[in-house]
């Protein structure tokens, strides 16, 4: 089921991802703490050199830049079968990232926060020879400010 709510998400960039109007990202809806989290997150207002921009809904847990739209959603459920998938995490700057394979936009999964935080990436912004890991480095200041989930909890 998260699954498909990433390839939803997915779908819905792609479809407005090259219009000049605002993006369609799907407002994820968080628990009282996750919300309350992101909430207090400050955003960088460009990424990639890409401006950020009006999303639709509008609404504090989610945010774009750029066109296609790179977008992050703050408060997304946690993963499912996160616990064995241990091996595929990947450590980016102090932050635990978990992707979602063969999807195009690339999804990237925020894990071992107290708020998981979903951002999708175009093909676009990671070009044969590039890793996503290039633009997930721009969301390492604010989301370090997420507390940590006790142990190794994902």
């Amino acid at each position: 089921m998260i699954r498909e709510a990433a390839a939803l998400a997915a779908f819905a960039l792609l479809a407005s991802g090259c219009s000049g109007g605002a993006v369609k990202v799907p407002a994820p809806s968080p628990q009282a703490e996750a919300a309350s989290l992101c909430d207090g997150l400050k955003l960088p207002s460009s990424v990639d050199g890409q401006k950020r921009r009006d999303t639709d809904p509008a609404s504090p847990y989610v945010a774009a830049w750029g066109s296609p739209a790179i977008a992050l959603r703050c408060g997304v459920p946690r993963p499912s079968g996160s616990d064995g998938l241990i091996g595929q995490v990947v450590e980016i700057n102090g932050l635990q990232w978990m992707p979602e394979e063969g999807d195009r936009p690339a999804t990237w999964t925020l894990v071992g926060r107290k708020a998981y935080v979903e951002i999708t990436i175009p093909g676009k912004y990671t070009p044969e020879g590039r890793p996503a890991g290039d633009v997930l480095t721009e969301f390492t200041a604010p989301l370090s400010t997420l507390p940590v989930l006790p142990g190794k909890a994902f």
